[in-house]
This record gives structure tokens, sequence and C-alpha cells, in this order.
């Protein structure tokens, strides 16, 4: 009786010690690479709006997307390591966590635990086909995200803000998203430049626009949330910039 309990209670550690084990580094699906979708669909590289960022947790990043109107079944896929091929599919697999709202889901975005460095893409079908985006090269352990309200807003011209910043800590941002949004967490403007200036609504310098309808005139009498993402050239955000103004 005594070595039954025993067994017993081996077995009860064995299957403890294996959950106290579990944490985000082990949802990867099994046979489920990024090579087993993709010879399955026709697709598209290059093709899809996606970074990520760091977060106020060291071992935390946040990948964002831009599902477009139509965009169905978003996933994130995951190599096991940084020194892995970026450019092999084989090595990237999918991971079962579920996408969020961003922006009150004009923007998609997951939240993901790990110790470790990786390469990541995100895929989406849109009219039967399947798109995937640029690798991006997390970097939360060795360039972590600088979080920041540091933005100059010039309201001279009414309606119309000026916003200028900096690089902040990193220097190699390569490209800038701009966010303008209400109290409501409504996004009325999103548009990437190259330089480090804005103006709502002026395209001048915008290289890239994901704004769906024209943007409404701001009310000085209201306030507004400026979000900025300063992006490096392998899609990881250095800089996050959020900041009220009003017009």
């Amino acid at each position: 009786m005594i070595k039954r309990i025993q067994h017993i209670n081996i077995i009860t550690v064995l299957f403890l010690g294996i959950l106290s084990c579990k944490n985000d580094d082990n949802l990867a699906i099994a046979d489920d690479s990024l090579t087993s979708l993709i010879k399955d669909n026709t697709f598209n590289v290059d093709n899809v709006i996606a970074c990520a960022s760091g977060s106020a947790n060291a071992t935390e990043i946040i990948a964002y997307v831009y599902p477009r109107p139509g965009a169905t079944d978003i996933r994130y896929y995951e190599t096991v390591s940084v020194d892995d091929d970026k450019n092999d599919y084989q090595k990237y697999s999918q991971i079962s966590i579920e996408s969020t709202d961003f922006f009150n889901g004009y923007l998609k975005k997951f939240t993901r635990t790990t110790a470790e460095e990786k390469w990541v893409i995100i895929t989406f079908f849109e009219n039967n086909e399947l798109h995937l985006s640029n690798p991006i090269r997390l970097k939360h352990l060795t360039k972590p995200t600088e979080f920041s309200n540091n933005v100059m807003v010039n309201s001279m011209e009414e309606g119309m803000p000026v916003f200028t910043w900096g690089n902040g800590v990193f220097e190699d941002n390569k490209i800038y998203f701009q966010i303008i949004s209400d109290i409501s967490n409504e996004l009325l403007s999103g548009t990437y430049t190259f330089e480090k200036q804005f103006q709502y609504y002026k395209l001048d310098n915008v290289v890239l626009n994901i704004t769906q309808e024209p943007p409404p005139e701001l009310d000085a009498m209201n306030q507004y949330d400026f979000t900025l993402m300063g992006v490096s050239e392998d899609n990881w955000v250095n800089l996050f910039i959020e900041k009220s103004f009003t017009p």
C-alpha cells in the first residue's frame, strides 16, 4: 500500500512539474509550419503591413497588423531563434494566440511573452489569396522600445496641427507611422512618412496612407490623441510616442 501511494505521489509531482513549465513559448501548433500553409494556397509576399514593439514587461512583445477590409484568418508565425534564416518559411511555426483589437479594431495586435528574440511573420487571407508580411525582427531584449510623449504640437493653423519629433534613443528608424484618434479611440487618420513631421491632414510627405475614409475636421473644443511608431528596416518599433492634444 505504501509503495502504491509513493508511486501515485511521484506521478503527481511529475504532472505538476510539467504544468509549471508551461508558458507562452509552448504555444506552437504541431506540424503547422508556414510552408505547409503556403503550399496549399496562392500567396503574395510583402503585402501585409505589420511591425512589433516591446512593452512595459521586458519579456513581452506586441505585434501590430493592419487588416485591410475583407481580411480574414489573421495568423502569427515565428521562428525558434533569431539565428534562423528569416526567409526560410519552413522555420516559421504558427503560434496559438488570438489577435485583439487596437484602435477599436482598425488595427489588430498579438501580445506574446517570449524570453527569446525571434523572427515573426503575420499572415491573413484576402480575396481567397494568402498574404504575408515581411519578416519582423523581435528586439525586445537588445533594443527595448522607447516609450515617450516627446513630440511638438504646433496648432497655429486651426484644425491642422503640425507634429514634429526626434528619433529618440535609437537612430535606425526608417519610417514613421502616425495615428490621430479621438477620445473614443477611433482612428481618424493613419499615415506613414519618411520625415519626422506630419501635418493633419496634408499628404505632401505621406508615403503610405491607410486612412479608409476622408478624415473629419478637428474641433478645437475637443481633445485628440497622437500616436507614433518609429520603425526600423526590419520592422521593429524603436520609438513609441503617445500624446493628447487639442487642435
